[in-house]
């Protein structure tokens, strides 16, 4: 993988200071990290509290003009423990003045939403208060919801009765995934649904807060833009510490071909796409980006999720059903309880110095390729 520009000047933190060990620090160093940097900076805060009783609230901080007609969006914690590494690169961003310099002097304006899930990410949760994965709830809830008949048939296997699953339970999970391949019952479980509410990867049936939250935040910062760019940052999929780059549009050729021009050289993999088969992800419904396209419209729009891989799928899955299991179970032992959330936030977040450097590296170079492709943008 290609190096981005080599940081001159001051500004910089090592990129471990960057990261946090909870949703309540992590929002004092970004709204810090944005305050000094001398963002505008807007609050949103969400009606409950935070696990240990703080606010909770998806910041905004605008860096550029308001009036620019190019845009970046840099979001973080769709999911909310992905947070853990999407506020990594936030702060980091904030401080890295030679950054900051490339994206003024090309007049696009950089739009960082910290914390798109703030209860997810206080709560160690990859949903949102009310259950629901945030990347499955943009639908058009007045039309008939997507129907998962794959996740149906696991439902009951995914959520056992007891935790963890016992022999039988863990036989059954594997005899599905002898029978159908790890690849179709990854799409099974993640692709979303909206027939279980206390299941996985529920879309709901309705806007979340955040969802609501969120499109009032474009409705006012983005309405402008005529080019506009979005980096959401992930974690989960994929080899440790590798970015996927995977294309945040619709099935369009053009846009397609767009962002690959814009974050597919340097030597880096390839953009891929959740289309052709090209992405770790699966083929999903009511993505977020979606949001985009109706509150943005006159905006030209290129998009990726960058998604950072941490330990394999099948560990992922499991510390997830774990955390719903958990949500059934709140009479749960405290050890227990403690096992499974320290479980979730490992899937989501490798707490180790090299983890975080080769996240920040990645990131900043797709920061960087961003900037160049919206100022080429005709």
């Amino acid at each position: 993988m290609a190096e981005p520009p080599t940081p001159r000047g001051g500004g910089l933190i090592a990129p471990s200071d960057a990261f946090s060990p909870s949703y309540a620090r992590a929002r004092v160093q970004f709204l810090e990290a944005a305050a000094t940097a001398g963002m505008a900076i807007s609050s949103h805060q969400h009606p409950l509290p935070g696990r240990d009783g703080e606010v909770l609230a998806m910041d905004v901080a605008l860096d550029g003009d308001p009036a620019a007609e190019r845009l970046l969006i840099v979001s973080s914690a769709c999911h909310g423990v992905e947070g853990y590494c999407g506020s990594g690169v936030q702060v980091f961003a904030a401080q890295d003045a030679e950054w900051r310099e490339h994206a003024r002097t090309a007049g696009v304006a950089v739009l960082y939403i910290h914390a798109l899930n703030p209860h997810g990410f206080s709560w160690v949760r990859r949903v949102t208060h009310e259950n629901v994965d945030l990347n499955r709830n943009f639908q058009d809830f007045s039309q008939p919801l997507p129907v998962n008949e794959a996740y149906a048939e696991l439902h009951e296997l995914l959520l056992p009765a007891q935790w963890p699953p016992g022999a039988e339970n863990a036989a059954a999970i594997g005899a599905y995934i002898q029978s159908h391949g790890l690849t179709r019952f990854q799409a099974a479980v993640s692709q979303g649904q909206h027939a279980f509410a206390d299941g996985l990867f529920f879309g709901g049936v309705e806007a979340t807060w955040s969802n609501q939250t969120l499109r009032q935040v474009l409705r006012h910062h983005g309405q402008q833009a005529r080019h506009l760019a979005w980096i959401d940052l992930h974690t989960g999929l994929g080899e440790s510490g590798l970015g996927e780059r995977i294309c945040a549009c619709r099935d369009d050729v053009v846009a397609l071909k767009r962002a690959r021009s814009w974050w597919g050289g340097g030597g880096q993999t390839p953009v891929t796409s959740i289309y052709d088969g090209s992405s770790t992800s699966a083929l999903l419904t009511g993505l977020m980006w979606n949001v985009a396209y109706e509150e943005c419209p006159r905006a030209q729009y290129t998009g990726i999720a960058m998604e950072y891989g941490t330990v394999p799928i099948e560990e992922v899955i499991d510390a997830l059903r774990g955390d719903h299991w958990l949500l059934l179970h709140p009479d749960a032992p405290e050890a227990l309880r403690a096992a499974i959330k320290a479980r979730l936030l490992a899937a989501f977040h490798v707490d180790t110095d090299e983890w975080k450097a080769r996240i920040v590296v990645q990131a900043r170079q797709a920061l960087f390729q961003a900037v160049d492709g919206l100022s080429s943008s005709a």
